[in-house]
Parts: structure tokens; sequence; C-alpha cells
């Protein structure tokens, strides 16, 4: 493809995504944004195996995980153009910030808040879980092993461990058994978060681990490499790289 097709590409994807109004700020020379551009939706997004709603799973999930915010308030309004919910957008936020810390959830949900108060949205206040400590820690036991299945007991995650047992107990009841049982997200695009965001974040260990069990959420080998080459423009092409090779360990 040569780079006047990345470029029509780039205008119809950026026009889809953003309409009239410009995806990069103001203060960008027109030059380096045309070029951003081309990279981002002619080089990335315009890739195929995953679809743009998807894609943009990953990229809230990447801007999420390293808290940037302007760039994350630009990409809600295209999420919502692309019939992610608001209940969606900010369940992504959500698990995001399991990851790299839910101080963030403040800033991070204000912002996605900020958008929705433009387009006169409320979202729907999520249902609230009254299942007990033992009943999230079974259901998060159970979540845990229907994803990794023998990798459920490794690494971290092995029982025996008396060091990591201090607190991957409470790992299981609320980051399995809470959050990957909240409304908003199907279990296959929950799957897709933890892939975008751990790339975003350099955790390469988790990328192996979870991209090898996003397998059994119906996802293909072939989404999960999209997924994490969405990210590269918004965290990083070496990040990206640095996941590619863990999720080619993890794919044999």
């Amino acid at each position: 493809m040569s780079r006047d097709d990345l470029r029509r590409d780039a205008a119809a994807i950026r026009a889809k995504l953003f309409g009239t109004h410009p995806p990069a700020s103001p203060h960008v020379p027109a030059e380096l944004a045309d070029l951003l551009s081309e990279i981002t939706h002619g080089a990335v997004w315009s890739r195929p195996h995953l679809s743009h709603r998807d894609r943009m799973i990953c990229v809230i999930a990447a801007l999420a995980a390293n808290q940037r915010l302007p760039a994350l308030g630009r990409h809600v309004g295209a999420a919502l153009d692309l019939r992610l919910t608001p209940l969606a957008i900010q369940e992504i936020c959500v698990q995001s910030l399991l990851y790299s810390g839910f101080v963030a959830v403040e800033d991070v949900l204000g912002e996605c808040g900020k958008v929705f108060a433009t387009r006169g949205i409320t979202p729907p206040p999520a249902a609230r879980d009254d299942a007990s400590a033992e009943e999230l820690s079974a259901r998060g036991t159970e979540k845990m092993n229907s994803l990794h299945g023998a990798r459920a007991q490794q690494g971290y995650a092995d029982p025996g461990n008396a060091i990591t047992a201090a607190m991957y107990p409470a790992a299981i009841r609320y980051g399995y058994g809470a959050l990957w049982f909240r409304p908003g997200l199907e279990t296959h695009e929950r799957a897709l978060v933890s892939v975008a965001a751990f790339t975003a974040l350099r955790m390469t260990e988790q990328v192996r681990k979870f991209s090898a069990s996003a397998l059994n959420t119906g996802l293909t080998r072939e989404q999960l490499v999209e997924a994490v080459i969405q990210t590269a423009p918004y965290s990083g092409f070496p990040p990206a790289l640095n996941a590619l090779a863990a999720l080619s360990e993890a794919f044999g």
C-alpha cells in the first residue's frame, strides 16, 4: 500500500471517528498532525481482523491505563459514535485502572463524565453487587480457572507461595470475582481490555498470560495481535513490539 493510499484511509477513518473536529491539539503543526494521522489512522486503524469498535476498546484501555486525560476525552466522544455505551466506556476505564491503580478513578471517570455531559448523557448506575466476600472469592476462582486453566496456579498465582498469598486472594476476590462480573462488557471485551492495558503498561508477563487465556473467550490469535498493535500510537511502539514478542511465545 502506498503512502497516498494510507493518507486516504487515514482521512476517511479520522472523519469517521472525529468528524470535522481535529483529533490533535491546535498547537501541533499541520504537517506533523498529518504524519501522525497517517501512522495512527492509516497504518494502524485500517488494518484487518479487528472491528473499529473493538479497536476503540483497546485505545480507551491504553489511554485510561496511562491516564492520558485530554486524549481520553477526545476518544470517548468517538467511542460513543462507534456505539460503545457510556457504561461500557466506564467499565473499560475501571478495569484498566485495576492494573494501573484505582487512585486515578476520579480523574479518569471525571474526564469521561465531561464528554457525557456535553452529549446530554447520564450513564445508568450499575446494579449494586451484594455478594458476600465468600461468594466473590468462589466465583472469582471459577472465573480465573476458566480463563487461565493450568496457568491459574503458576507464577505469582501459585497457592503454595506464602509471600504472594498475602495479597493474591484479594486479587481473586475483587479482580476476578467483582470486576469481571460487572455489567457493561462481555467477557471477550474484558480480555481485550486486559491485553491492551497490560501492553500500554509494559507488563509483558501479564500480556503473555492473558493473551493465551483470551483465546478461551472466543478471540482469535489475529484479533489479539491487532489488539496489541492498536495500542502502539497511544502508548508507544516499543511496548507493543515487546508485547507481540510475548504473544509469539504464548501462542507457541
